[in-house]
């Protein structure tokens, strides 16, 4: 059974033909050659017209069967999905081992020296404005953790880390270099919008991609299956408690609006938030 594309061809050489028939019969009837040309190269021409569509799919490819590509950098700047009902607690910078927090905050998953390339111990209850009392943070104090380390220990990426991560090869710069370290997240809660960036990972998980990433919710552990730790910056911006339920998604840098989380140094008050 002859296929489009086939039929095509098969067109195509009649219309030769039909050319030197009437080269020969026009020069035997003297006249009427140019009329009889316009009229077959017409017929020609809606013949193409019908066969541009198996042309572009010579193979009859169902439309189920083609491939999309997303563009991974679009969609990122348009968002990602809302993670809603997710219990937030509060961790700090140099917060000492608890019940509920059994590793200590003087390093992070991405920053050994963390309370020191801070600036110092970024305490939740002594505060000036949005910073610390006492010094201005060198890092911004608006951050989260998130339970994922695209990191696995000997230092290489996590095997699906280059599948799951919707930026992964835009902001690849070699095993060992986070991807995750330094994403902007936005925080919902009761009308407010903080943004902060990710700078360590927890609560207690390492591993739950399904969950930062995917559809699945935080796995239950012993804050009530919290899925987002935030700064005492995070906590004061939207008012919260430790163990409030709050809404998060990813945001790309460029869509981060001016706020005192790209203002801290000047504190409450001097930027006007």
């Amino acid at each position: 059974m002859c296929s489009e594309s086939c039929l095509s061809i098969m067109k195509f050489v009649r219309f030769v033909v039909v050319i030197v028939h009437c080269l020969v019969v026009g020069q035997a009837a003297g006249g009427l050659l140019s009329d009889r040309l316009a009229e077959v190269h017409g017929d020609f021409l809606e013949n193409r017209r019908e066969a541009i569509p198996s042309l572009s799919d010579p193979f009859g490819v169902p439309d189920t069967a083609r491939i999309v590509i997303e563009n991974d950098s679009e969609r990122m700047r348009a968002g990602t999905p809302w993670k809603r009902n997710i219990v937030a607690t509060v961790f700090w910078v140099g917060e000492q081992p608890t019940q509920n927090n059994p590793t200590p905050n003087t390093s992070s998953a991405w920053d050994q020296n963390w309370m020191a390339n801070f600036g110092g111990y970024d305490d939740p209850d002594v505060r000036r404005g949005w910073c610390p009392s006492g010094f201005t943070p060198a890092l911004n104090p608006f951050y989260i953790a998130l339970p994922y380390n695209d990191v696995a220990r000997g230092g290489v990426h996590r095997p699906e880390a280059s599948e799951v991560i919707p930026w992964f090869w835009r902001d690849y710069r070699g095993d060992g270099l986070s991807v995750c370290h330094g994403k902007w997240v936005a925080v919902h809660l009761n009308g407010r919008v903080c943004y902060a960036q990710w700078e360590d990972v927890g609560p207690f998980e390492v591993d739950h991609w399904q969950y930062v990433f995917g559809n699945e919710k935080p796995r239950r552990n012993r804050n009530k299956s919290a899925g987002i730790d935030v700064s005492p910056a995070v906590r004061d911006f939207l008012g919260m408690d430790s163990g409030a339920h709050v809404e998060w998604r990813f945001v790309d840098e460029s869509l981060v609006p001016a706020g005192p989380w790209l203002d801290w140094a000047g504190g409450v008050g001097s930027s006007g938030y």
